[in-house]
């Protein structure tokens, strides 16, 4: 049976490889920043590998490449790329930081792919990547504790920025499997 840990009211398991590689190999000189709540300290990690991992991961792609769906009805490299940096986008609001996006139109209300639409390039998608990827940075590792635990009205269900958060950095329903959450990111419908 894999050891597990409470670690601020959430199972760890500490025999899950990516958990082992962020504390066993991630030291906090390996972060650029230290966050306000200690909460933060893996998600900040997180954070820090994904905003470089995503800019490593469409290197050399072209714009026609980028919207190709491979013969099936995946979607395709553009449409993730959007759906990923609508996400930061997104989750920046919950910290008053409301800036305009390439993506705002595309993937609003959390819209899936639509056929038949050219989307933007790759490169617009970066450049906004890179815009809001520091601001929101700065604004999770200065969230205070009792920020964290502020409540969010998710229809079916009330979840806290901290669990968002969690969801959006890891990618995975950690309060309900009912919650819709796309590519990493809660949806919210305003």
């Amino acid at each position: 049976m894999p050891l597990k840990i409470d670690f601020y009211g959430n199972d760890v398991n500490w025999n899950e490889p990516l958990t082992l590689f962020l504390f066993n190999y991630l030291t906090p000189n390996d972060m650029e920043v230290t966050p306000t709540s200690n909460r933060m300290y893996a998600f900040m990690v997180l954070y820090e590998m994904y905003t470089g991992f995503l800019l490593r991961a469409l290197a050399g792609i072209d714009q026609k490449d980028a919207q190709k769906r491979l013969g099936t009805t995946a979607n395709h490299m553009a449409w993730i790329t959007g759906s990923v940096v609508h996400g930061r986008y997104f989750l920046a609001k919950s910290f008053g930081i409301d800036l305009p996006s390439i993506t705002d139109e595309l993937f609003a209300n959390n819209k899936g792919i639509i056929d038949d639409v050219i989307y933007p390039a790759l490169a617009d998608f970066i450049k906004d990547w890179k815009n809001i990827s520091p601001k929101l940075q700065e604004a999770l590792t200065q969230a205070t504790d009792e920020k964290l635990e502020e409540k969010l009205n998710i229809p079916g269900t009330e979840i806290t920025l901290f669990e968002m958060i969690s969801s959006v950095l890891t990618g995975r329903r950690t309060v309900s499997d009912k919650l819709p959450c796309g590519l990493g990111y809660w949806v919210i419908q305003e």
